[in-house]
């Protein structure tokens, strides 16, 4: 578990093609105290640490988790959001996040408002009725509060602090985002199903 408030911003050193995608990332985090084993939550998605050094860890994805997020997108040099797992009597700043993607969202419009930047995200068909106005989704590993909802698309307003120190100063019109629902509203939908 994880609460989608990002601790640090990883660089992809290098991606190996295996039976696996095997990714290594370097990170600030101090690696004497990550384990073998452990989960980081990189741009939103669970990862296992399989091997690490002093400024970096490795990954093993696999196609499941490549064919539902924006993992495919990645490239060596470029910048990922990092948050290790969730400890009982840390501080839940954000919200409760899975590290389970549900689907990817594009980027579809973007606007400055005064120092703060406001993007227009479009959630797949299938993922929008989850979505709701002051409600909370994971986008690349962030939790976000949501503006306004039309349709597919939301919106989502980034302060310079969050821009600052994810990767969200970087954010163009057409990426693709791994996007994670709120659990709340999963379980809320589902249970409407039965009445």
């Amino acid at each position: 578990m994880f609460t989608g408030i990002v601790t640090d911003l990883g660089e992809i050193r290098q991606l190996e093609r295996r039976g696996d995608l095997r990714a290594r990332i370097g990170t600030a985090y101090d690696m004497a105290g990550v384990d073998l084993g452990a989960s980081i939550a990189c741009s939103g998605v669970c990862l296992t640490v399989v091997d690490k050094g002093d400024d970096w860890f490795a990954v093993d994805i696999s196609a499941e988790s490549i064919s539902k997020t924006n993992i495919g997108d990645w490239a060596e040099g470029g910048r990922i959001n990092l948050e290790r797992a969730l400890k009982v009597g840390d501080e839940l700043g954000g919200h409760i996040v899975s590290g389970h993607v549900d689907g990817v969202a594009e980027v579809v419009a973007m606007t400055d408002e005064g120092d703060s930047t406001r993007v227009t995200f479009r959630a797949p068909e299938a993922l929008a009725k989850f979505i709701a106005p002051k409600g909370s989704v994971a986008l690349d590993g962030t939790s976000l509060t949501v503006n306004e909802v039309d349709g597919c698309d939301f919106g989502i307003n980034f302060i310079p602090h969050t821009k600052e120190v994810t990767t969200w100063g970087r954010v163009a019109i057409g990426d693709r985002i791994n996007l994670e629902i709120d659990t709340l509203a999963r379980y809320v939908a589902r249970l409407a199903e039965f009445d």
